[in-house]
């Protein structure tokens, strides 16, 4: 299985599991919600009921009729609310009752009818907010006698309209958490599985590389052209770099200092001797040296994998100019090719893993450029600018030092 299909479907992997997360918590948030609806419909109708005992208690004072009522058993629906805050008003809005609310002060128990000022002023608050409120029941008790009851969610309904959001965030958490943690592990796992892969790579390549090089030796003794063994060398060599490269995936590069110049022009001279003679390859340095930090042979290869990219975005002809240079506190390399482009809604996807637009090849050259860049030499590298049909150009930034060149 290549790795722009693994790619994909972990991806898709995670898209399907943010999907069922959300279809979770929207079918919670559906059903919490009917909870505190029916809740609240509940106390409506609880309300409803008191308001109905109110409307007779006062009701049989106003009528003559003399009607016989249970008052007792409407007092006790009245007073077995002990939960939900009540104010009842007349028509004119003064109020005549209130219960449950948390008052400022506390009532003096051997005037209870009587409120301070402060407990006052806050049922009048508390009367002009409900007032614009739909929990409103209006009272006709007949003869032109009219009351309101006002009434708050009580204290119950409150934390359960709360609770939904306060468990959707928990879980919200809980989510992210384990989703970071997965997705941590499985990159962990991947780059052990790379770093163990490049070092088995370097390891193996070692002992036919050390054997070349003694067969390099005789070559001249066995009547082989100086100049094509000099050649042969030269190959041989590049193979002893590339496991070296190899051997430093996964361990801490050594960094000196060193001029990006002359790294560059190394990469470029050796590429040119190994693209089309049909690509034209050229290098503008900067005018003088510029000093860094870097790892030669990681950056080296960052190069090679650039200009290889370039030259695989051309049709077999065009042109590659590597250009070298630095704003006050970094140094940059710029990377421009005549090809097909890349689409900006792809800028960041060429560095991933296993991202390649080639039928064959594993997506992996932007990847590594990438990573030896950020986490290595502490710089930037990203698509400064590409147009479909037209080229693109890469750039790599890194920080530049002031000192004394290796």
């Amino acid at each position: 299985m290549r790795l722009s299909t693994l790619s994909a479907i972990l991806r898709y992997g995670k898209t399907i599991f943010l999907l069922t997360v959300v279809v979770v918590v929207a079918v919670f948030i559906y059903i919490s919600t009917g909870l505190v609806a029916d809740l609240s419909r509940q106390e409506r109708e609880r309300m409803e009921i008191w308001a109905d005992a109110t409307r007779e208690i006062v009701s049989s004072v106003a009528d003559d009729s003399g009607a016989a009522i249970d008052i007792d058993f409407l007092l006790r629906i009245i007073e077995s609310n002990t939960t939900i805050p009540v104010l009842l008003t007349d028509d004119e809005g003064n109020i005549l009752q209130q219960r449950n609310f948390d008052l400022p002060e506390p009532i003096d128990s051997l005037n209870p009818g009587v409120l301070s000022q402060v407990n006052q002023d806050f049922l009048a608050d508390k009367l002009h907010d409900l007032a614009h409120s739909p929990n409103v029941i209006d009272i006709d008790a007949g003869a032109g006698l009219v009351q309101h009851l006002y009434y708050e969610d009580s204290t119950l309904l409150h934390r359960l309209s709360y609770y939904p959001y306060i468990v959707i965030g928990v879980m919200i958490v809980f989510v992210l958490v384990v989703y970071l943690a997965m997705s941590s592990t499985k990159r962990a796992e991947q780059n052990r599985v790379w770093v163990g892969l490049s070092k088995e790579t370097a390891h193996q390549l070692g002992t036919p590389i050390s054997s070349l090089m003694a067969w390099m030796e005789l070559l001249p003794d066995m009547g082989v052209d100086r100049d094509t063994v000099a050649e042969m060398n030269k190959d041989v060599n590049r193979l002893s770099t590339i496991a070296s490269r190899f051997s430093k995936i996964g361990s801490v590069p050594q960094m000196v200092s060193a001029d990006i110049n002359a790294i560059v022009t190394g990469a470029t001279t050796y590429m040119s001797t190994r693209i089309s003679s049909r690509i034209s390859l050229s290098t503008s340095p900067a005018p003088a040296p510029i000093e860094v930090m870097a790892c030669a042979p990681l950056f080296e290869w960052v190069m090679e994998n650039l200009i290889k990219n370039a030259v695989d975005a051309m049709d077999g002809t065009g042109s590659i100019t590597v250009t070298v240079g630095s704003d006050d506190a970094v140094a940059f390399v710029e990377v421009a090719d005549t090809g097909k482009g890349i689409a900006r809604k792809n800028f960041k996807s060429v560095f991933q893993p296993g991202y390649t637009t080639k039928s064959r090849g594993w997506g992996l050259g932007l990847a590594l450029a990438k990573r030896i860049i950020a986490q290595y030499h502490g710089g930037a590298i990203f698509v400064k600018s590409s147009t479909p049909g037209r080229g693109t150009t890469f750039r790599v930034e890194l920080p530049r030092t002031r000192g004394k060149l290796a």
